[in-house]
């Protein structure tokens, strides 16, 4: 009789292990379908697609520029490995993606095997898996071009190393996992800066204190600074004689001012993350109260629940304490909370699982109650996001978040054997997200289809300005060409603009007239692209153009 049901058990498990790789599979088919077609959006992906263009163009690996003008705002390896993709790819919208889905995977896959570490279990690792990847905001950093998911990669390496490293004997063996540690931390240091060597030791402090490590740590620590000084050396050096400002420019602006000063840019209040961390974490949202306080009440007796705990909360502190905040920055939390929830799965019980369900369906009745009735032409409440030609975009949507709602039911219907399909909530609106986007906002925010038409025209002009640092990276990285100037503003490029051999790159609308009369004598073309605040917005500051193109907010305007 116990041989029949360890068969049985053993059946199960299989058939689970089995289900769960196809619920994997089907996850990655999104990501690769979302990467592959959706445009870029500006200013962040534009922004970092054409800094790795231009990088991989000149072979200059040292010194990060942004449209030919320097930008000091991040460090190379992040670049570097969106080099690698465009130089795989091509310079196209997929390669630029590339390098978060690839971060993303990997964190997977480390989690993974973090969890076999943590508790020996592969079906739970498989859990894990299952569990981050599907996580909203997990899903939308990882489908989008910016330098967390890499940032975050090497922050999960970084915790998993440490406690390898941490449970080793004393020896040689345990110092070369510190240094590997110190490595880790270096290249996350070159990714995104100090934040790489404050998150692991905040995160693994409350840890140490409480196993009374601290000694251990305060030894052995010394080899992983050693790692960290090892590998990013060479770059501090190489920017630092390239560029003599470059240091205190990353210090100062984009560490000190970014996190203390009153004028930091994003800056939203304390409690910023918390609603954040509820609804990115869905569809698990209803096992994360729990995920979170059964490890506090076991801290003692499951030190590696505490861990994963210390993981979560000291990050969560340390961004809900800086001036300036992004919902990217928390990415690095989600991978503990994935191992968390996955956990809880193993002790939850029915009732918990059916809130959760419970949760995914009222989201998605919520969200298509909001298309159906908010965002109409036929709302009454004046907020016309679809226009009366975009019904299609509009059943888009809807159908996207009818797919949560009827996987949410599911979840509550069968709870005990059907649970894990909260996973597949989001299919619907990770694959129709790209073609539901409105009008609207595609002018606005993803550029790429207006530059597209108007290219012929914009090919033949000498110069080109924007009044937009986005638009104007979406020019650059469309047309191939990094010589794209800014007009009227200078946003996130002042500091660039700043330098000498810069002042030629900017000019404000009061002396364009000028300009344009004393280079129209050269019998060349000039072209200015602009993002105007409303659609109907006058723009007789210019001189009359010879051609205009308008496409909601954007307007060409071409002087022969």
């Amino acid at each position: 009789m116990g041989r029949m049901s360890t068969i049985i058990n053993a059946n199960k498990r299989m058939k689970s292990f089995k289900l769960g790789i196809g619920i994997i599979f089907i996850i990655a088919i999104s990501y690769i379908l979302s990467i592959s077609f959706n445009n870029l959006w500006q200013p962040d992906e534009t922004r970092y697609a054409e800094i790795s263009r231009e990088m991989l163009v000149s072979r200059d690996w040292i010194n990060p520029k942004f449209l030919g003008l320097r930008y000091f705002e991040k460090p190379s390896i992040g670049y570097w490995i969106n080099n690698l993709s465009q130089w795989l790819f091509g310079h196209t919208n997929f390669a630029v993606h590339f390098g978060s889905t690839i971060s993303i995977s990997l964190i997977t896959l480390t989690l993974y095997w973090l969890t076999v570490l943590l508790w020996n279990d592969k079906s739970l690792a498989l859990t894990t898996a299952i569990i981050y990847s599907s996580c909203l905001l997990v899903y939308s950093i990882g489908t989008y071009a910016v330098l967390d998911p890499m940032f975050s990669l090497w922050i999960t390496i970084a915790m998993y190393v440490f406690w390898k490293a941490a449970h080793l004997p004393k020896g040689w063996s345990k110092g070369l996992g510190y240094i590997i540690l110190g490595i880790i931390c270096g290249l996350g240091f070159m990714t995104k800066g100090f934040l790489a060597l404050a998150i692991p030791f905040l995160s693994i402090l409350p840890w140490t204190i409480l196993q009374k490590r601290c000694q251990e740590i305060f030894l052995y620590g010394f080899l992983s600074i050693f790692g960290a000084i090892i590998i990013s050396l060479p770059w501090i050096i190489a920017i630092a004689n390239r560029e003599p400002d470059f240091w205190y420019y990353f210090i100062w602006t984009e560490h000190f001012h970014r996190f203390a000063s009153n004028t930091a840019q994003h800056k939203a209040p304390f409690w910023y993350y918390f609603p954040l961390l509820i609804a990115g974490t869905l569809p698990w949202t209803g096992l994360l109260p729990a995920s979170l306080y059964h490890p506090w009440l076991q801290r003692k007796k499951q030190n590696e629940g505490f861990y994963l705990l210390s993981w979560v909360s000291m990050p969560l502190l340390l961004f809900s304490l800086s001036k300036g905040k992004l919902p990217t920055y928390i990415l690095p939390c989600f991978s503990p909370l994935a191992l968390l929830i996955a956990h809880y799965t193993t002790i939850a019980n029915k009732v918990v699982l059916k809130i959760n369900g419970f949760i995914n369906l009222l989201f998605g009745l919520s969200c298509i109650l909001v298309l159906a009735t908010m965002l109409t032409p036929w709302n009454l409440f004046q907020n016309i996001i679809f226009s009366p030609n975009e019904k299609y975009k509009l059943l888009l949507g809807i159908s996207g978040f009818v797919i949560w709602a009827v996987l949410g039911s599911l979840t509550v219907w069968k709870t005990s054997t059907w649970w894990y399909l909260a996973a597949l909530c989001p299919l619907g609106i990770e694959i129709l997200i790209g073609q539901s986007i409105p009008d609207k906002i595609i002018h606005a925010k993803q550029p790429q289809s207006f530059i597209r038409t108007v290219q012929p025209y914009l090919e033949k002009c000498q110069f080109i300005f924007s009044n937009n640092v986005g638009i104007a990276a979406t020019l650059a990285w469309e047309l191939k060409r990094s010589d794209i100037s800014l007009f009227e503003h200078r946003g996130e490029l002042a500091y660039g603009l700043s330098y000498a051999d810069s002042y030629n790159r900017f000019i404000c609308k009061e002396n364009f007239s000028q300009w344009l009369h004393a280079h129209s004598k050269k019998n060349c073309s000039t072209a200015l692209v602009l993002l105007l605040e409303e659609e109907n917005e006058s723009i007789s500051f210019v001189l009359h153009p010879d051609q205009i193109y308008q496409s909601g907010r954007l307007v060409l305007l071409i002087y022969h």
